[in-house]
């Protein structure tokens, strides 16, 4: 686990869901996942499958890498949120330098950002600054410490051309990489350290998952986290300003009530007309947008769908056993 701690620590990027993702992001890059760890602290359940707010860690990481020109998981394919270019190391669970050298190879951007499948709070703006951080530097790579200090090389950015440098120095062929941790590579780069321990925390254990879940409930930042995950169930790109719609929701129902529900139904409208709004449309977002909601609350409530305690029984269906140890 990397350690957590609120935002409002110095060097945090503030709370989760907190403030709107940018526009386009600074200079043009691609994106490799690592999402294929054996996840033996999760008793070997599929981590990348595992919902937070309804929606998969995968599909939490490729919203915010949502601006790379090309996106790589390496992993087993499975269903997610976004095309993705898929990848194996070879020999599956060769570990994750071999797993990062075989997501380079899809690659062709100037820049590229290396991430984790178990990063439940980062987002687009992070993603955004360690690149405009990078493009301003010298240096090689631009990598998030976290509460403790310690380098997290699988949230950064780097330059391509020197981590193939680096990657054909250590070994001359992917075979040789083989249960290397990235740090064999990190260690002869030049890079430049960004503290943030909310945009590091990653989930390993079960108590993380608990934390993780625990945190986007809160008062402040439960909404934001809503929104972001129904526009992603739904398919829409829309930027909504929460707080006008809550405005016009309290106005015209005279102060009554849960404000997650005017804006789903908003969400599942723009959804609908955006598809020519017929019946079926209509139908088929409300769908979509009931089955996250019930998601969302079999979580809360520890249960699962056939009514099972535990925090397991949300682990994505179409989930796929992992093999390959986890990323260091």
């Amino acid at each position: 686990m990397t350690a957590y701690e609120p935002p409002g620590t110095t060097g945090t990027s503030g709370p989760p869901g907190a403030g709107r993702d940018p526009g386009p992001p600074p200079v043009a890059y691609d994106a490799v996942v690592l999402a294929g760890g054996a996840a033996r602290r999760l008793g070997g359940a599929d981590k990348p499958g595992v919902r937070v707010g309804g929606r998969a860690l995968l599909d939490r990481v490729l919203t915010a890498c949502a601006g790379a020109s090309v996106t790589v998981v390496v992993a087993d394919p499975r269903p997610t949120a976004r095309p993705v270019v898929w990848a194996r190391e070879e020999p599956p669970g060769a570990g994750p330098l071999a797993a990062f050298a075989a997501g380079l190879r899809h690659t062709t951007a100037e820049y590229v950002v290396a991430l984790s499948a178990d990063l439940p709070f980062l987002r687009a703006r992070t993603v955004g600054r360690l690149l405009s951080s990078l493009a301003a530097s010298p240096a090689d790579g631009v990598v998030l410490t976290d509460a403790d200090g310690r380098d997290q090389p699988l949230v950064a950015a780097y330059r391509a051309a020197a981590v193939r440098r680096g990657l054909a120095a250590l070994s001359g062929g992917e075979a040789g990489l083989t249960g290397l941790p990235l740090r064999e590579l990190t260690a002869g780069l030049s890079l430049v350290r960004v503290p943030d321990a909310v945009s590091s925390f990653d989930c390993d254990t079960w108590d993380d998952i608990a934390t993780a879940r625990a945190r986007i409930r809160e008062h402040e930042h439960v909404l934001n986290e809503w929104i972001s995950a129904a526009k992603d169930e739904l398919g829409i790109e829309l930027d909504v300003d929460t707080k006008v719609l809550l405005d016009l929701a309290r106005d015209a129902a005279h102060g009554v009530a849960r404000p997650a529900a005017p804006l789903t139904t908003f969400l599942v409208g723009y959804a609908a007309g955006r598809a020519q709004g017929g019946p079926q449309e209509v139908a088929e977002a409300a769908r979509k947008a009931a089955a996250l909601a019930l998601r969302w609350a079999e979580e809360a409530e520890g249960t699962g769908a056939d009514g099972s305690a535990g925090g397991r029984a949300d682990v994505a269906p179409d989930a796929t056993p992992d093999t390959r140890p986890d990323a260091g």
